[in-house]
């Protein structure tokens, strides 16, 4: 879902259709959304006590980070849109962001017993595939409402990221 809301956002910004950008951005979240688990159950025995206490503070500081900086973009105006999804260091670390709670997915696999690659190979293909198509359809819609409505789509989008950002911190201390 948190796939689903960045790409609406983006699509907001985007307010066209424009292939290239939208496949890269779902094909890139939906890569690392299977990546991070996969990530996860092998550094399980090793890395384990390590993500678990800081996953939540590295996707709250990337997502506040990145909604901070494109809020305060769209508050100074000017034409256009400041914050691009069409940049891939943008869309690398949105994919990162989103994702990287994903790691706990992968502890838990190895904590259910889950000791073999193929026990975990269809359920990270579901979750690439899911995540991919979310982010896909989701890019779409924002599109469309985008294209339709005239919203401050920098200021909208930055306050998203920085309250999933908040949720994805809140789910984790509590």
């Amino acid at each position: 879902m948190d796939c689903f809301a960045v790409s609406v956002t983006s699509g907001l910004i985007l307010k066209e259709v424009r292939l290239r950008p939208i496949l890269t951005m779902a094909l890139l979240f939906g890569l690392f959304q299977a990546l991070m688990p996969l990530i996860g159950w092998m550094g399980m025995r090793y890395l384990s006590g390590y993500i678990e206490r800081f996953d939540h503070w590295i996707a709250f500081g990337l997502l506040a980070i990145i909604g901070g900086k494109m809020f305060w973009e769209g508050c100074k105006g000017g034409e256009g849109s400041h914050f691009d999804p069409t940049r891939m260091n943008v869309v690398l670390g949105l994919a990162v962001a989103t994702s990287i709670d994903a790691l706990a997915i992968g502890i838990s696999f190895a904590c259910m017993g889950m000791t073999v690659f193929s026990d975990i190979l269809v359920p990270i293909l579901i979750i690439g595939f899911v995540s991919f198509l979310f982010s896909f359809v989701g890019s779409l819609i924002g599109v469309r409402i985008g294209g339709r409505f005239h919203l401050p789509a920098e200021q909208i989008g930055g306050i998203i990221l920085i309250l999933i950002g908040i949720k994805i911190l809140i789910e984790h201390l509590l």
